[in-house]
């Protein structure tokens, strides 16, 4: 690995080697079923991924922080879409780190009412995604995965930037077997 003497005496690493960033779930794993407190339109409730996933394919897409401004553009965005994941059967919900109360306002607020999310305030769920950000373990990363009715990881996208989720995940719903012949 090559290193550079910066004026200021700091090194810097020139050819640092390349790791891909991954889920830890990668598309075929079973995912692990959870059960959260969370919000929809201000309403607080139990959570049940087995339970959404006995209905259809469902979206848990990971956020860093409510309120933040990639995290309201993005719940805007899947507040848009919502007609379009319901009328392909899936369903949608937002995970973060957030607590409960904080949830509640932005389901109501930058969520719309549209779609519930969930409070992964002790970082189980997150952690067992592999969603928490690598440099500010506080935080969940800004990943979406589509899992399959069967449980199993159909798609993921992961990036922080929060323009490109929707459309990936509305993408990936549409190519599952069960939606195919609607595109």
């Amino acid at each position: 690995m090559a290193r550079k003497i910066l004026s200021t005496g700091a090194i810097m690493l020139a050819f640092a080697p390349l790791v891909p960033v991954q889920a830890a779930l990668d598309i075929g794993d079973t995912v692990p079923k959870f059960s959260a407190p969370a919000a929809l339109a201000g309403k607080t409730f139990t959570f049940s991924l087995a339970a959404a996933l006995a209905k259809g394919p469902v979206v848990v897409y990971f956020f860093p922080a409510a309120f933040s401004t990639g995290c309201s553009i993005e719940a805007h965005a899947f507040a848009d879409a919502i007609e379009q994941f319901t009328s392909l059967g899936a369903s949608v919900i937002g995970v973060s780190t957030d607590d409960i109360d904080t949830l509640s306002k932005f389901s109501s607020q930058a969520c719309q009412g549209k779609f519930p999310v969930a409070s992964d305030e002790n970082k189980t769920i997150s952690k067992s995604f592999d969603a928490l950000m690598q440099t500010r373990p506080d935080y969940a990363n800004r990943i979406s995965y589509v899992i399959a009715p069967n449980g199993s990881v159909a798609y993921y996208y992961q990036s922080l930037n929060p323009f490109k989720h929707v459309e990936k995940m509305l993408a990936a719903i549409r190519d599952l077997p069960q939606n195919r012949d609607k595109k």
